[in-house]
């Protein structure tokens, strides 16, 4: 039985955990506060304190560990292990040799992977897409990420930077993202984005009860918020959430005929709407797509929830272990 460090780095917390490559099993998870105004040196070495924490905790040895596995949000250099590109973490955290970093301070192998892609690897591994070789991934929160998975291998293209789903073109003409381009999926599906039509319908002055949900105080607005509102039959609420859904398949639908995946999963804390979701999904998937029998293609909702980018990440780094012994 092989035991691994998972860990999932955010702008506000860090997450770590020991997992069970036989079983996906997560256990002596500890959150932690990141504090990225330290800068790389501060965070790596409360990373290594944390790694330390669930070892102990876990009544283990370092050498009981065979990998690490570190999930960063943004550009990677996963060959060498160093961050190019590090959205929502503040310092200098271009051309940082993280994986070399932790291997030495540890004695443990270290591998890194984005989060999006550690959450897509996950779910391929122990959650929605287990038993399959092929699956595409969205994960819907403050932006959209994802994921590709074909032939049992995760798609990280020649840079590494495959997967980014979230910035697919949905409206060529649309509002510009933080990208460069214009009318990405970001821009109509993820949580800012549901917000801000929620926002803009009040101030249109449409007749919907989602002021009254917030007091009138706009500033609580949320997307769980729109969601409730839709589920007691507001029809701007629910319009909004139709509105995601629609771009959302329209993306998934380009994803089909490039792919044909046996499964698309459908992730992220926006994913919690469930079939307001869901059903727009299915009815654009079924209006633009028709070169692939898509009674062969499920579209699920994800599974692991928020042990997912642990998860993934562990397992990612026992899937480069394994590759490593082969050669």
């Amino acid at each position: 039985m092989a035991y691994y460090i998972g860990c999932d780095l955010g702008g506000t917390n860090m997450r770590a955990a020991i997992v069970n490559s036989e079983t996906g099993a997560v256990s002596n998870l500890e959150i932690v506060p990141t504090l990225a105004r330290e800068g790389p040196d501060g965070v790596l070495a409360r990373m290594v304190n944390l790694f330390a924490t669930i070892i102990g905790k876990a009544k283990m040895s370092m050498a009981e560990i065979q990998g690490i596995g570190i999930g960063f949000p943004g550009m990677l250099d996963m060959e060498n292990g160093v961050t190019n590109f590090i959205t929502n973490l503040p310092g200098h955290w271009i051309n940082v040799p993280v994986a070399a970093y932790i291997q030495r301070a540890t004695g443990i192998p270290a591998f890194l992977l984005n989060d999006v892609r550690a959450i897509t690897w996950g779910e391929m591994i122990f959650g929605a897409g287990k038993g399959c070789t092929s699956m595409v991934m969205y994960a819907l929160g403050t932006g959209v990420g994802g994921g590709v998975v074909i032939d049992g291998e995760l798609v990280l293209g020649n840079s590494g930077q495959a997967g980014e789903l979230g910035h697919i073109t949905v409206d060529p003409v649309g509002p510009l993202c933080n990208c460069g381009n214009r009318g990405c999926l970001e821009q109509y599906s993820s949580g800012p984005a549901i917000v801000s039509a929620a926002l803009k319908a009040i101030a249109h002055g449409g007749t919907t009860i989602l002021a009254e949900m917030v007091e009138h105080d706009l500033n609580k607005m949320t997307p769980e918020i729109v969601a409730k509102a839709a589920l007691a039959g507001d029809t701007i609420a629910r319009n909004i959430f139709d509105q995601a859904g629609t771009y959302l398949g329209i993306a998934i639908a380009d994803s089909l005929v490039h792919l044909e995946p046996q499964r698309v999963v459908i992730g992220g804390g926006i994913s919690k709407a469930g079939e307001l979701l869901l059903e727009p999904i299915r009815r654009t998937i079924r209006e633009r797509v028709f070169l692939i029998p898509l009674d062969k293609v499920q579209i699920v909702l994800s599974k692991l929830g928020n042990d997912a980018g642990v998860i993934g990440t562990s397992m990612w780094a026992a899937h480069q272990l394994n590759k490593r012994q082969k050669i």
